[in-house]
């Protein structure tokens, strides 16, 4: 399916995981929360309770330099939050 890109690993995401039982990933823009539903489960083989999603639009960066100011923009991407059931987990860390 190709659906989720790669999970996120951050401190905040971390804690949502071990308090809340909640684990994020990025996810292509064109998915539904339906799809995102059926491939985590399909890929960890976990129940997955709820998904919510939201779009990040890129960033305007720029930076002065000798050759004067070169100026850019970030990617935008689509980040989805998965509430597992009550018991189940991910273990991102388990094939390293």
């Amino acid at each position: 399916m190709g659906v989720i890109k790669k999970p996120v690993i951050t401190e905040k995401m971390t804690a949502k995981g071990e308090s809340l039982n909640q684990f994020g990933f990025i996810v292509d823009k064109r998915a539904n929360k339906i799809q995102i539903k059926n491939e985590v489960e399909e890929l960890y083989n976990v129940q997955v309770v709820s998904v919510n999603t939201m779009n990040y639009s890129g960033k305007l960066k720029s930076r002065y330099t000798k050759s004067g100011i070169i100026s850019g923009r970030t990617n935008a991407y689509k980040k989805a939050i998965v509430t597992l059931a009550k018991g189940e987990t991910i273990d991102f860390f388990s094939n390293i």
